[in-house]
């Protein structure tokens, strides 16, 4: 249980679901560990559940100038960091029609230029060797209806875990990424739909998925720790697909 033991870890949208799974984990396997969520009372569950040995840093991950800010942040508090977790993102799934230039960008901001800007802020101070590990989505590789805004973005953000990791490499930085399928989180309950729809969204869902369910933060997270850790020094620019068999 010590597999990160002295690393400094920074998890973006770490204050519910896959994020805060993860950074359950982070501290069980011995890293100080940093989380961001986008203002402070969303770390209310967190603190009580995670106590005080995390920073809590409210960061609003879709803006370039706050990743600056965080950078610094970091750098006060950790010097350097190790391992980094970019898991803040939103799913908008809408229709063609329905999808206009503000859920667009709304989407891009949060789940590609954000994450793109906060590895930048970051090259000042990440550790050699140092892991970055990108939270994308199986929706990247499989045609699901309305997710034709949600799907693009997370294709670019597989894109960077490629091009960044040619890059970066050089300097002892690791990139990867991981695609989960439909995982049991609070994300569903932010679509907007009624209990009934999103009985029924959640009914649908399920049963594309040959393991018949929906995954755990706990099997995603798992795949974080490796990926962060030095168990996975050879891995560079890979994605782990963690999604139950729904791209087969």
């Amino acid at each position: 249980m010590d597999r990160l033991k002295g690393k400094r870890a920074l998890i973006t949208g770490g204050s519910s679901g896959i994020g805060l799974e993860t950074a359950r984990q982070f501290l069980a396997e011995g890293a100080r560990v940093a989380i961001t969520a986008r203002d402070l009372g969303a770390f209310q569950s967190a603190r009580q559940e995670l106590g005080d040995q995390v920073l809590y840093l409210a960061s609003n991950a879709a803006d370039a100038h706050a990743q600056q800010e965080l950078a610094a942040k970091l750098k006060e508090e950790f010097g350097n960091i190790d391992a980094v977790f970019v898991n803040a993102g939103i799913a908008d799934i809408k229709p063609i029609e329905q999808s206009d230039e503000t859920m667009f960008d709304r989407t891009f901001g949060l789940n590609v230029r954000g994450p793109f800007f906060l590895i930048r802020a970051l090259l000042p101070i990440f550790s050699n060797p140092a892991s970055i590990v990108l939270n994308a989505s199986i929706n990247a590789h499989i045609g699901m209806p309305n997710t034709s805004v949600y799907g693009a973005s997370k294709a670019a953000l597989l894109s960077l875990a490629r091009t960044l990791s040619a890059e970066l490499i050089p300097r002892g930085i690791r990139v990867n990424a991981i695609s989960p399928g439909p995982i049991a989180t609070p994300l569903y309950s932010k679509f907007g739909l009624s209990a009934a729809d999103l009985k029924a969204t959640s009914d649908a869902l399920q049963n594309q998925v040959p393991a018949k369910r929906f995954g755990k933060p706990s099997e995603i997270a798992s795949a974080v720790v490796f990926l962060a850790s030095d168990e996975s020094a050879y891995t560079v620019g890979s994605e782990l697909i963690i999604d139950g068999g729904l791209g087969l």
